[in-house]
């Protein structure tokens, strides 16, 4: 046995201890704690506390994600290019997470308030940051073993750890209050322009948190499966298109990777103002529906291993899209009828409602060391960074899209950041934004990933031809 398990690490099939798990989704807990808050709660900062307009804002994060799209190439081509001395994609969990950290704390600054030239910088260089992180680390994962149930099992504690941070960033306004000013009827300020010190500070711990994860993380990672040296040096853009071009299973990804994210983003953008308008939930209520968003990963994420063993890959997408699209129905029932306005309802709904969500959309990150062996056994060439990069651009593009859709929508339906309580049309947008829309993308997205053609032995035959000829070589 002892043998047979030598034999195939030797062969790139390697199996990973627990630290090393640990360590690996130490990365997305870090960036989870930065780039999650800045999904969920920086519209609403810009909106509420910064003083900028839905509709400036909504348009300044379509600009982003258009910079995104010329910038992920480039940083995808470099990653696979160079071969830094300490790691070709973990040293930039160092390189890019100092920058990024920074940069993100300065996103939530109210020293040029309402400057929309501020916002732009911080916010793009912010997001360009994140590229240099994400990207590399995404990569990883390939890189770590060619093992499937390894990577199952990897992509769980990594969706079990991401999840963690998420839970941490969903419990922002009860943080926030505890730094906020008090208002007379003693309670705190948080949506408001007094609160500005509070979002400061708040976003600095989480920022420095996230680094030291990245750091915790860069020292657990041991890159075993890359590309060859020579093999890097002949890396170009270009690659990218002609990769997407003839690896059918990456667009696939890819186009589940935009309504997925486009699913999320809207969601996440839409919670604040779903809550502090439709529910006018106090911050510990906020902060337990929040919760409720991310519980479900602590239950479900480590059952996925089993889960897909027994009913396929594509059988748990198709359950769990479903489990989601219940929830948001739930939800939009009980927002509607009076009678059943209750917060306890909607936390029910919440909780099945993110079931669905954080199983699918975790799990598909199992896919992208998939699509990396199909497009090395159809090519000859590891180019994880590049495909990275491409999955990185589609959930980029999914996430403009949740980045620009809440502001547009607000903008039409008349949001007013300067009233406390917003018109029926008002708060029926922001229900639609919550429930209606997500619930439609998902849809989509059952459609795109019935597409999806590599099952388990698909890819596994694959694997082994890949390193079966990289021994008659």
């Amino acid at each position: 046995m002892a043998q047979n398990q030598t034999a195939n690490e030797a062969k790139g099939f390697y199996k990973l201890s627990w630290l090393q798990r640990i360590g690996f989704g130490s990365g997305d807990m870090a960036q989870n704690l930065i780039y999650q808050t800045v999904s969920i709660w920086l519209l609403f900062f810009y909106t509420n506390v910064y003083g900028l307009a839905p509709g400036t804002a909504a348009l300044m994060f379509l600009i982003v994600r258009l910079v995104d799209v010329l910038w992920d190439p480039l940083v995808g081509a470099f990653v696979d290019k160079s071969n830094p001395k300490w790691g070709k994609y973990r040293s930039w969990l160092v390189l890019g997470g100092i920058p990024l950290a920074g940069l993100a704390v300065l996103c939530f600054w109210n020293g040029f308030s309402g400057s929309i030239v501020y916002a732009y910088i911080t916010y793009v260089g912010m997001s360009m940051c994140y590229t240099l992180v994400n990207v590399p680390y995404g990569a990883l994962n390939s890189s770590l073993t060619r093992d499937t149930e390894e990577i199952t099992v990897l992509t769980s504690t990594r969706m079990f750890m991401a999840n963690l941070g998420a839970l941490i960033v969903k419990s922002l306004p009860m943080i926030i209050a505890i730094f906020a000013p008090v208002a007379a009827d003693g309670s705190a300020i948080t949506d408001k322009p007094e609160s500005a010190t509070a979002w400061f500070i708040t976003m600095t711990i989480f920022a420095v948190a996230g680094l030291a994860l990245l750091i915790f993380s860069f020292s657990q990672c041991k890159e075993r499966v890359v590309m060859d040296q020579k093999e890097s040096e002949n890396v170009k853009v270009s690659d990218l298109w002609m990769e997407f071009l003839r690896n059918r299973p990456l667009r696939v990804l890819a186009f589940f990777f935009i309504t997925a994210f486009a699913m999320m983003s809207i969601g996440n953008a839409a919670d604040a103002y779903f809550m502090t308008y439709n529910v006018e939930a106090t911050p510990v209520m906020t902060t337990a529906f929040m919760w409720l968003g991310t519980i479900p990963a602590f239950i479900f994420m480590p059952l996925v291993p089993a889960i897909k063993r027994k009913i396929g890959k594509k059988g748990m997408f198709y359950l769990f899209l479903g489990t989601a699209i219940t929830g948001m129905a739930m939800m939009y029932v009980f927002v509607q009828v009076e009678a059943l306005k209750q917060f306890w309802l909607l936390c029910i709904a919440q909780f099945v409602k993110s079931t669905g969500i954080i199983v699918a959309t975790g799990y598909m990150w199992a896919l992208v060391p998939e699509v990396v062996s199909y497009g090395e056994y159809t090519s000859g060439r590891r180019i994880a960074g590049i495909v990275n990069a491409l999955t990185g651009i589609f959930f980029k593009a999914g996430m403009a899209l949740g980045g620009v859709v809440p502001g547009l929508v607000l903008s039409i339906v008349g949001f007013d950041a300067a009233l406390s309580h917003q018109t029926a049309f008002a708060e029926q947008g922001i229900l639609w934004l919550v429930c209606v829309i997500p619930a439609v993308l998902l849809l989509l997205a059952i459609w795109i990933i019935s597409k999806y053609e590599l099952e388990d032995d698909v890819i596994d035959k694959i694997n082994m031809e890949i390193e079966a000829r990289a021994k008659n070589a």
